[in-house]
């Protein structure tokens, strides 16, 4: 350890050195002490250079050039040494458990760092070489590990042009160059090597030998092939079983097929009554025509009759007219007498209105007078009578008023039975109430929020109809009040950059209808995408989702959907329905844009969604049978969706963004807008009638509650009363002064008023002798008029009369009028049919004579044809039914003869598959034993040839069978000692036989390049140098590969030449960000 820190402590004059002198002439001739070996170095496969940044602990370590055959990395511990070798096998598409250096890639990223790398440059020459016109003489690896763990690879040519980014290349690379990363024989961490080192489990050994020699790659292989065998046979066998039932159903559809010959009679038959039938028609068609030119002769001869009855009651009209004009004249004269008489009586009229009115006056004059006469009577004959009370009361004993007073207080308490009986009823009524007016409350609440609703769904409409009617020509005012604007906003952002690509949208405006009948069904289908809109990128759509929050301030946004914009459309044939009769959804769309259609194929698949126009053939399609290959669900004509195995109606009656007609689109507003304005002039009424329920309940309540506030009044009334009563004193005699003198006060106010009463009482019987008098001359006056009057009710009778008969021959004469008129038009309607009936005649002459040229004497009618044709064809369809139509059993039959034949050649196909995939498998499997045995021999002979360097003496078992693989090594020389297994060796000698055994496996195992990391850290000196003149020895007889040795000892006992290098790594300074190293050279 002492020696090594010397080493490191070493001034980099004295260090190695990467630069290496040319070697001279007598190097090339002979003058290396290898120089017996062969000069053929390695030309593709092996590692150029190798550079780390920021890898583990380091921030930077290499670039490191190798040379093409031994080349040694040494460094005390820490100086890198393991992290170079961690990045081979990492660069190189290696795990991270492979390294058993960590468990995960973010692991190998120095703490404090984003990110790591790792490049290693491949020689690339000679004829082997990869892709030599793409990458040149070598290949470059760039590995980038980030800080998550995330691995991502640039494949560079020799220029540093980076050719590929993907692992897939990699890994192509990998297999032509034959570099396995994870066999032990290519690289062998320190881990690794201790393992071997103190596994004591033979069948570890043998697993390495089998890895190593590929032979356990070639097993795997040659198992995948018998279990695919295996699974041959079984299909095979289920093709067999399926030959024997298609040959079945072949001789099934071959009987049907002979059964044709009674058809073809049956269908003769009725091919010959369809030839009588043809003519049969003609011949009833000639019928008709006859007997609709008779009835056209006999209406003709009928016509006079009407014309006659039109002339006579048109004279009768006119003398109607002339009677009527006589009457008229009558009866005007006496309207001006009339009319003279009318000023004098409205005059007389109202004189005696206004003596009517003076009288009444009088007489109201005259019954106040009355009453207030009254009245004082009636308080003297009270005063009086309380007078007498007095006098009676004091000359009385008190025993009638007791008796008064308890019938008075029993009367009072059954009154106030009653009041609580009302006031209990009172009560029931007032919370009947209440409720009602609750409820009416409610309702109204929830009627005012219905007309809050339709009122805001009014405003949308009315908005929308507004944009419409203003951009009739515009088809973009359907998708929305907002979109024409936010649309502008979008092209004044692309104007300014804010965008890397102008977002694409709303789809529904950049599609095209083929068949604008499926309009409603492409709706129905897309749904929300046909307001989306696509961007390109993320950045894009942050901008866009910003630009829509200007415009869209309350409710839903339009989606955004980012994918990547094409030029192209997808190649989706192998993917889509095709169906002979109906289109699908891409089909049917005319889509300029290929972003438009990528989009919709990416979000909804429309081109496996057939649109089928009607439901029922939808059904069919879809749910009958086998549906259509790639296809998911279907929709129809009027929205809506077929499934498989379920169907959905759609609740959208018609097309809103695809209709063709804006004028429709604006009426169908329109008609909607005023169904809701009659819907909501209902509701409003209705709202009135429950206000004015709850306005009469409210009114019901308060009377209810002044009802039952009066009887509580009169019920805490009557209650004091009846404590009055209860307490009552004796009354006490009265003086009876004060009385009288009142009644002598009234006595004189009583005469005052009679005589007042007296004058009132003539003024009205004066008034009323006037009124009277003047009432007299309006009679007289009326009589008079009344009297002419009575003269003109028989004039208006008799003119009422005519005037009656006058519309009565009107009428007539109308009838008989619109009687000819009808009797004229349904001649003309005969002669129409009949001109009908010719041309039909001519077609169904022309169309007999297509089905038959010959003109036939067909004595049934149609009729009976008829009937013998239903019957026939009946029981024609009964035999196809039974075998089958001549088409379909001719197609099953050679549908069935093809099927046949199909899997008769598959099953042969497969069984001589099997036959030769047997015989190519026996073949291989006895290369594969004969190659495990040369491999065997091989490691045997190899392994014994390097022990005997050191004059120690050994023996490889093989066992196959158990697969293990076991080592006995003889210390010394043969024959002293019995062989020893390796667990009883020293450390120095078990590290040598290990070497010894991995050395044997490098001769027969191919392999570009071999590294091994601290390989001798158990030898002792001796076993060291010996293990190391071996490995030197046998690398310089593979100068056509490469070593790497990974080692913490001094290599000073070496001299560096052409195919050796060494490689010294300084001691890491924590201090410094790169670790420098040197080349060493010889003096």
């Amino acid at each position: 350890m002492s020696k090594r820190k010397r080493n490191s402590r070493l001034t980099p004059d004295k260090r190695s050195r990467l630069s290496q002198p040319e070697p001279s002439e007598e190097d090339e001739t002979g003058g290396n002490v290898m120089s017996t070996s062969q000069s053929v170095i390695g030309e593709v496969g092996i590692i150029e250079s190798i550079s780390l940044k920021n890898f583990m602990c380091h921030s930077l370590l290499g670039p490191f050039e190798f040379g093409p055959n031994i080349n040694f990395i040494v460094g005390n511990n820490g100086s890198g040494k393991s992290a170079v070798l961690t990045a081979l096998i990492v660069a190189l598409g290696g795990k991270a458990l492979t390294t058993n250096r960590g468990s995960s890639l973010k692991g190998f990223v120095k703490e404090g760092e984003s990110s790591a790398d790792v490049s290693i440059t491949l020689k690339n020459r000679g004829h082997d070489a990869y892709k030599p016109e793409v990458f040149g003489k070598s290949i470059i690896i760039d590995l980038r590990i980030s800080s998550e763990g995330i691995r991502t690879y640039k494949l560079r040519s020799e220029t540093g042009h980076v050719v590929s980014s993907k692992k897939e290349e990699l890994s192509f690379i990998l297999d032509h160059f034959n570099i396995q990363v994870d066999n032990p024989v290519c690289i062998l961490t320190q881990d690794m090597s201790k393992h071997f080192l103190h596994s004591k489990r033979e069948s570890d050994k043998y697993k390495l030998f089998m890895k190593a020699t590929l032979l356990g790659q070639m097993k795997e292989d040659y198992s995948y092939i018998m279990i695919t065998k295996t699974m041959t046979e079984d299909t095979v066998e289920k093709h067999r079983e399926t030959l024997q039932e298609l040959k079945r159903k072949l001789q099934e559809k071959e009987e049907s097929k002979k059964n044709l010959a009674s058809l073809d009679e049956m269908q003769q038959t009725l091919n010959e009554l369809n030839n009588q039938m043809a003519w049969a028609l003609v011949a009833e068609v000639e019928r008709e025509m006859k007997t609709m030119r008779e009835r056209i002769a006999a209406e003709e001869r009928s016509t006079v009759k009407y014309d006659q009855k039109v002339e006579e009651w048109e004279g009768k009209v006119q003398e109607a007219n002339r009677t009527c004009r006589e009457l008229q004249d009558q009866l005007e004269g006496v309207t001006v007498r009339m009319q003279q008489l009318q000023p004098q009586c409205a005059e007389l009229k109202k004189q005696a209105q206004a003596c009517s009115q003076v009288h009444k006056t009088a007489e109201a004059g005259l019954h106040r007078k009355k009453t207030n006469l009254r009245d004082l009577e009636k308080d003297k004959d009270q005063l009086n009578k309380r007078i007498r009370e007095l006098k009676h009361s004091i000359s009385q004993s008190n025993s009638a008023d007791t008796r008064a007073r308890v019938e008075r207080m029993n009367h009072i308490q059954t009154e106030l039975e009653d009041l609580s009986f009302q006031d209990s009823t009172l009560a029931q009524q007032i919370d009947q109430c209440n409720q009602a007016s609750a409820a009416a409350k409610e309702k109204l609440t929830r009627m005012s929020h219905e007309e809050q609703d339709l009122q805001r769904a009014m405003e949308s409409k009315q908005r929308k109809l507004a944009s419409m009617e203003s951009g009739r020509d515009n088809r973009l005012c359907r998708f929305g009040e907002q979109m024409p604007a936010l649309l502008r906003a979008i092209d004044e952002a692309d104007r300014r950059c804010q965008f890397k690509r102008k977002p694409v949208g709303p789809l529904g405006f950049c599609i095209r209808l083929r068949n604008p009948e499926l309009g409603l069904a492409v709706e129905c289908c897309l749904k929300a995408l046909m307001l989306a809109f696509c961007c390109d990128n993320h950045a894009d759509e942050r901008e866009l989702q910003r630009i829509m929050s200007r415009h869209f301030q309350q409710g839903r946004r339009p989606q955004i959907i980012v994918s990547t914009f094409t030029n192209t459309v997808y190649d989706v044939r192998n993917g889509a329905v095709n169906h002979p009769d109906y289109p699908t959804v891409l089909q049917a769309l005319d889509i300029e844009n290929p972003v438009v259609a990528n989009c919709l194929i990416d979000m909804r698949g429309i081109e496996t969604i057939l649109l089928i126009k009607n439901a029922k053939d939808a059904r069919r399609v879809m749910q009958c049978g086998d549906r259509p290959l790639n296809c998911r669900e279907a929709f129809t004509r009027e929205g809506d969706q077929v499934y498989y195995n379920r169907y959905y109606s759609s609740e959208q009656d018609r097309a809103h963004y695809l209709s063709g007609d804006v004028e429709e689109e604006i009426r169908h507003l329109q008609s909607a807008l005023h169904a809701q304005r009659t819907q909501l002039d209902c509701l409003q009424q209705e709202m009135q009638e429950v206000t004015e329920d709850e306005r009469q309940h409210q009114t019901l309540l308060r009377k209810a509650h002044d009802d039952r506030k009066a009887g509580q009044k009169l019920s805490r009334r009557l209650k004091a009363e009846l404590t009055e009563l209860q307490n009552f004193e004796e009354p006490q005699s009265e003086d009876l002064k004060p009385l009288e003198e009142e009644l002598e006060e009234l006595s004189s106010r009583i005469s005052v008023c009679r005589e007042g009463f007296e004058v009132v009482r003539n003024q009205v019987l004066t008034h009323k002798k006037e009124y009277e008098e003047a009432e007299q001359l309006y009679r007289q006056q009326r009589e008079a008029f009344n009297s002419i009057a009575e003269e003109a009710e028989p004039i208006k009778e008799q003119l009422s009369n005519s005037d009656q008969k006058l519309e009565r021959s009107k009428h007539h004469k109308q009838h008989y009028e619109e009687k000819r008129k009808t009797h004229v038009d349904m001649i003309e309607t005969l002669k129409r049919n009949l001109n009908e009936k010719e041309q039909e005649l001519q077609a169904s002459i022309a169309k007999a004579s297509e089905i038959c040229p010959e003109r036939l004497d067909v004595r049934k009618t149609a009729k009976s044809l008829d009937i013998e044709i239903s019957r026939l064809k009946h029981k024609i369809n009964t035999h196809q039914h039974q075998h089958g139509d001549r088409d379909t059993i001719v197609r099953q039959y050679c549908e069935a003869m093809d099927n046949f034949k199909k899997v008769d050649q598959q099953v042969k196909g497969m069984e001589a598959f099997i036959r030769q995939l047997t015989k190519v498998m026996d073949t291989r499997f006895r290369v594969y034993k004969e190659l495990r045995m040369y491999y065997s021999l091989g490691c045997k002979y190899n392994f014994n040839e390097t022990l005997s360097q050191r004059g120690y003496f050994g023996k490889i078992i093989f066992d196959h069978k158990n697969e293990t693989l076991s080592i006995s090594v003889q210390p010394g020389k043969s024959g002293k000692a019995d062989l020893s297994d390796m667990r009883s060796l020293s450390g120095g000698e078990r590290s040598f036989s290990t070497v010894c055994f991995l050395m044997s496996l490098w001769a027969i195992a191919e392999a570009r390049f071999h590294a091994m990391d601290e390989f001798d850290v158990y030898m002792d000196m001796v076993n060291r140098r010996i293990s190391m003149d071996m490995m030197l020895k046998i690398a310089d007889c593979k100068r056509h590969r490469q070593f790497i040795f990974l080692t913490p000892q001094s290599m000073s006992f070496l001299s560096e030449n052409n195919f050796i290098r060494i490689l010294q790594l300084k001691d890491p300074d924590r201090s410094q960000s790169a670790l420098p190293f040197t080349q060493r050279n010889p003096e």
